[in-house]
């Protein structure tokens, strides 16, 4: 039996299967922490990576996000491509996964920046049998701002990659904001029910307060409905609020905690990157204390 993530070290990792990830997680009882960081843009530390820092301040897993599988670039990290993935969970001895893009070209905005959708970082099968090959512990399908990712295009990509991958990678699916579509709610109960029947082992939420009309109560509903069917759930805060002031995300935090979610994600646009690095430290200890928070930051990756 796996044990609850809050106690595992690098060795534990290593050894994990999918269901060892998900059972670990349940376990933690809403005390994991999930970072997304960005590996294109300068890191924060210049010469130490977002993925390094976000871990540092207690981060439990990690998700790279614009991680392009085809030309996979994390800055200040010197090491083959195809070696990436695997290279970050060797520093950092983290529960490593990337984002990919199930984008509706129609609805996509024609973003000239960082955020313009590459082929190798849509979700294609392609796509997520190379990033699992690459190492990556979970794949989450979901939208960067203005890509145009529709709720029928996360379940039709994540049915076609499911029967790819089988059971060998963690699915994660769901949507952090609009993603630059309109005229579908970010999520709803059918939403979930199709998620769940297309093969999904954790289902993302907006967290309260970062979506207008998204609250308490609207979150605990879909989070009992996932843990009804046997799935976890994630609440998600991608909406440039984890560079709010503490307090903020403090607020933030015991919200996500209330509507019984499993796992608690942070952004990567403090400035643009990561988290601010206080607020990771500041929701670590709102939601599980300093004892956890300082053991997941002070634990070493040779234990």
């Amino acid at each position: 039996m796996a044990k609850r993530l809050l106690d595992c070290t690098t060795s534990d990792f290593k050894s994990f299967s999918k269901n060892d990830i998900i059972e670990s997680i349940a376990k933690s009882e809403g005390r994991v922490l999930m970072c997304e960081t960005i590996g294109i843009t300068m890191p924060l530390l210049v010469d130490v990576t977002n993925a390094e820092f976000a871990c540092a301040m207690g981060a439990d897993m990690l998700l790279l996000n614009l991680f392009d599988v085809n030309e996979p670039l994390i800055r200040a990290l010197d090491c083959p491509k195809d070696e990436v993935i695997r290279e970050i969970k060797r520093l950092t001895g983290r529960l490593t996964g990337i984002n990919l893009e199930p984008v509706n070209e129609d609805l996509a905005a024609n973003n000239a920046d960082i955020w313009k959708v590459s082929p190798g970082r849509k979700a294609t099968v392609e796509n997520a049998v190379m990033a699992m090959e690459m190492g990556a512990d979970f794949i989450m399908l979901t939208g960067n701002p203005g890509s145009g990712v529709t709720n029928e295009c996360i379940t039709d990509s994540l049915s076609k990659i499911r029967k790819a991958v089988g059971h060998k990678v963690v699915l994660i699916c769901g949507k952090m904001h609009g993603s630059g579509v309109t005229d579908e709610p970010v999520i709803s109960n059918d939403d979930v029910l199709s998620f769940i029947e297309a093969g999904a082992d954790i289902l993302a939420f907006p967290c309260p307060g970062t979506v207008p009309g998204v609250n308490v109560e609207f979150v605990s509903e879909l989070v009992s409905l996932c843990h009804k069917h046997k799935k976890l759930a994630m609440t998600t805060i991608g909406t440039s609020q984890e560079g709010a002031d503490k307090e903020t995300i403090k607020k933030l935090a015991l919200m996500a905690k209330m509507t019984g979610a499993d796992i608690h994600h942070l952004g990567d646009s403090g400035y643009i990157g990561m988290c601010l690095p206080e607020n990771i430290m500041a929701y670590s200890i709102a939601i599980r204390g300093i004892r956890h928070t300082y053991h997941r930051m002070a634990v070493s990756v040779n234990r």
